[in-house]
């Protein structure tokens, strides 16, 4: 995280205007240099430079404005980069206190890890990914989020209840909820893995719908004062990714797809991606849930946590926006899971080209040298998207066929539970 603060850090200063914006040469240096951070970036645009409070005053203009304060992130996101630049002045002073504020969430996450996956863990703490995007946007909190459920149904305390132990994770998965959505979309395969076990030889439909409740009531309870003290603020930040077309800054393979139809003016290419992105995101999450359960059936134990990862990849390839740092979602799934070194180092490597060569494109664009698709960041760009979905599609079916990483038994002398595989009796590995 320290060389990720660093590497970030070279566009700030070394002088500011006076809106706090760092100078010389700003718009420049951050794609020319790769050390852009959506956190600087956001300083100005939001009113985060006025120390707004979000969402409470705020609307979106008919154009898809955000004004008053309202961030495009959901409430607790919103929290969080309204505390940390409420103290300072510049774009600078933003990315340090945001870097202070999230730091320990990105060393929780590790500690986490450790516990659970043993040395596995160094993929998270040392891997490229947390250098080129531990503070490219606010990701670590929402990571801390969906590795500390995982870490509650599996790591100390195991000898409780499993739906008591679902349940707070549900609550960890509702916070995650409220700071990036994604987490809520694995409730589903935690809610099948109480359904199955809670009750050896029976299923737990009551135990099942407690944990949906307690994700569902704490998304609520934490959005519900800002939809009733300043509903169109709250709603904006919704309606703002709603309103988001498929362009050369989404990373999809939407565009990447379907050049020259996904032109952001071709309005009917736009409306019909809005229907089909999300409906193929969620039949991704139908078919991951399924073979969870065949899987069930068939050996006696729900994969929640493969099937939570395959979901995780059904949504990061479908969706019409592919932002770098979605890497750190992924990543403790590839700690916590057997995947096989040689598919995690290819993953990486499309990942650096893609995230690398994103904003050396971005740069050649803006200065004019050649076609928007001429030049070797273009074509590393290319590669970096393709090379990303291919994998992704790997990882959803391996995600599914891999074992589960935790047997549920009681922990060890160490605290951490067995990492053994569970075998059913006369039947094949679960």
């Amino acid at each position: 995280m320290l060389l990720g603060y660093a590497n970030k850090a070279r566009c700030t200063g070394p002088g500011y205007d006076a809106a706090g914006r760092s100078v010389p040469d700003y718009e420049i240096r951050v794609d020319r240099d790769v050390c852009y951070s959506d956190i600087q970036y956001l300083w100005l645009g939001r009113d985060v430079d006025r120390h707004v409070f979000p969402y409470v005053s705020g609307s979106i203009t008919p154009d898809g404005q955000l004004v008053g304060g309202v961030v495009e992130y959901p409430v607790l996101t919103g929290l969080l980069i309204w505390a940390g630049a409420y103290f300072v002045q510049t774009d600078g002073g933003f990315l340090l206190a945001s870097a202070l504020l999230m730091a320990p969430f990105g060393l929780l996450t590790g500690w986490m890890l450790g516990r659970m996956a043993r040395w596995r863990a160094l993929l998270w703490a040392v891997g490229p990914p947390l250098v080129l995007y531990a503070f490219h946007n606010w990701d670590l909190p929402v990571v801390a989020c969906a590795v500390g459920a995982i870490y509650v149904v599996h790591g100390r305390g195991t000898d409780r209840a499993l739906v008591d132990r679902a349940t707070v994770a549900a609550v960890l998965l509702g916070l995650g909820f409220a700071l990036k959505l994604y987490p809520g979309a694995f409730v589903l395969p935690l809610a099948l893995h109480v359904l199955a076990h809670n009750r050896p030889g029976a299923l737990d439909w009551f135990g099942a719908l407690r944990v949906a409740l307690a994700a569902a009531g704490t998304v609520v309870l934490v959005n519900l004062p800002f939809a009733l003290v300043g509903y169109e603020g709250w709603r904006a930040s919704f309606t703002f990714q709603q309103l988001r077309n498929v362009d050369l800054t989404t990373n999809s393979i939407w565009y990447w797809g379907f050049r020259p139809e996904s032109n952001p003016e071709n309005v009917e290419f736009q409306d019909a991606i809005d229907v089909l992105s999300p409906a193929l995101v969620l039949l991704s999450f139908a078919v991951a849930a399924a073979v969870g359960w065949w899987r069930f059936r068939r050996a006696g134990r729900y994969p929640w946590i493969g099937v939570s990862a395959a979901m995780l990849c059904g949504f990061m390839l479908l969706h019409k926006v592919h932002s770098p740092q979605y890497t750190l979602w992924l990543l403790p799934f590839l700690v916590l899971l057997a995947v096989p070194w040689s598919w995690i180092a290819a993953y990486l490597v499309a990942d650096a080209v893609m995230g690398i060569g994103i904003f050396r494109w971005f740069y050649a664009f803006k200065a004019g040298t050649g076609g928007i698709y001429d030049g070797l960041a273009a074509q590393a760009v290319a590669v970096g998207v393709w090379g990303r979905a291919v994998l992704l599609v790997v990882l959803f079916v391996m995600f599914l066929r891999l074992p589960e990483p935790f047997d549920g038994g009681p922990p060890d002398a160490d605290g951490v539970t067995s990492r053994r595989t569970p075998v059913v009796p006369g039947g094949p590995p679960a």
